[in-house]
């Protein structure tokens, strides 16, 4: 599968190259670019999802750290992960991390065009991706999660947000943000619901923001 325009050329220095994934695979690294918030963010997400996660769980792009073993040991009794990353060398990585006879499958496939069927999930989750891609992408990427996820299912989205004015990082982080993650800005600039499919605006959609607002979690049920 072709690595995406957007990734090589944008993200080439952090997901695409294999010595990018060999650096950044550092639980403190991880940590560190979410200024201390990576463990709060995961156990914010994972809660949402439940303590004991059941049916068929879907996990949109691989994530340095250790999230999706920790998710892993919530799936319940006949339940599934499935994970899902554009790059081969993410999925590598991540069979890597994981200790073998967990109830996960791991596929190489595209976050705008999923190829799963309709419903064919109970929960998804999206753990800072959307502001790794272009709108167009993050549109497609968002219709196809909703169009998977069964109605009555659970959608977890954390993600970047407008910190508040007063938010020290609010300045000094917003070049940074710009120049090595140009489209992360649009999450500043916009709520997340804009780019979301009829289906999902529908359901019902709780907002959390944390770190004066700089980090944001949506729980959408469909």
């Amino acid at each position: 599968m072709a690595v995406p325009l957007y990734l090589d050329e944008v993200y080439w220095w952090a997901y695409v190259h294999p010595r990018a994934v060999r650096f950044f695979e550092r639980q403190w690294l991880v940590n560190l670019i979410l200024w201390g918030n990576f463990a709060r963010l995961r156990d914010a997400a994972l809660d949402a999802l439940g303590k004991t996660i059941l049916g068929k769980t879907l996990q949109v792009a691989c994530v340095y750290g250790d999230l999706t073993s920790r998710l892993c040991r919530r799936i319940g009794m006949g339940g599934v992960l499935s994970v899902v990353d554009v790059l081969a060398v993410q999925l590598r990585n991540l069979l890597g991390k994981l200790p073998s006879g967990l109830p996960v499958s791991l596929f190489q496939r595209d976050s705008s065009a999923l190829g799963f069927e309709d419903g064919a999930y109970d929960q998804a989750l999206v753990f800072f991706l959307l502001h790794e891609q272009p709108e167009v992408v993050r549109r497609l990427t968002l219709e196809e999660v909703v169009r998977v996820v069964r109605p009555g299912g659970r959608i977890v989205i954390v993600d970047y947000h407008r910190p508040s004015p007063w938010h020290v990082l609010a300045h000094i982080f917003r070049p940074l943000l710009g120049r090595l993650e140009p489209y992360a800005l649009d999450l500043w600039r916009h709520e997340i619901d804009e780019w979301l499919p009829r289906a999902a605006k529908a359901g019902k959609l709780i907002k959390t923001t944390y770190f004066g607002g700089l980090y944001q979690m949506l729980v959408i049920t469909l």
